[in-house]
């Protein structure tokens, strides 16, 4: 098992999201335990990337409300109503939103005032029910792409694979 995140600030996205994936899957072998998986990954994505927040919102109320789960950074909102901010319009539509500038999201929630640019992924369990969405925010605007969108939906589908149980080398691709 990895007793440190690996640091990937030095690589291209696409090496450094293999990279993470890598340390994930080997951290999380044997191991079938969401809130686990959860907190592993917040951290290899904070400590990797240098991120300000790197964390899960949990629907706790299917359709309308999202708690705090998990996660790496300073404090973050307790609740999040769906509809609600970056989280909340993730959560609602079920897809990636990629905030260049926070500043410039109608709505958005200020968690964090250092926070400039946002990528929320929602992460869905193997019936397609909305479980989670992962929210990551940087101080720079501008911080997060395609790279990260799609390195980051892979990363979430780990996360579901490993909460009902299947094993890392089943969901290699």
């Amino acid at each position: 098992m990895a007793e440190t995140a690996i640091d990937v600030r030095h690589l291209p996205k696409a090496e450094a999201y293999e990279t993470i994936e890598q340390q994930l899957r080997l951290t999380l072998e044997g191991i079938v335990d969401p809130i686990a998986t959860m907190a592993t990954l917040s951290c290899l994505l904070h400590q990797g990337f240098g991120h300000l927040w790197a964390g899960f919102y949990r629907v706790v109320e299917p359709g309308r409300l999202l708690r705090v789960g998990p996660y790496q950074g300073t404090l973050g909102c307790l609740e999040i109503e769906f509809g609600r901010g970056v989280c909340g319009t993730a959560a609602s539509t079920g897809r990636t939103v990629i905030v260049p500038d926070v500043n410039a999201f109608p709505g958005h929630i200020a968690c964090d005032s250092r926070s400039r640019s946002e990528i929320v992924v929602p992460v869905f369990d193997d019936k397609g029910t909305l479980m989670a969405v992962l929210d990551v925010d940087s101080e720079r605007l501008a911080a997060f792409d395609h790279n990260d969108a799609a390195g980051l939906e892979r990363l979430v589908r780990i996360f579901a694979d490993s909460s009902r149980g299947v094993s890392s080398a089943a969901t290699r691709e």
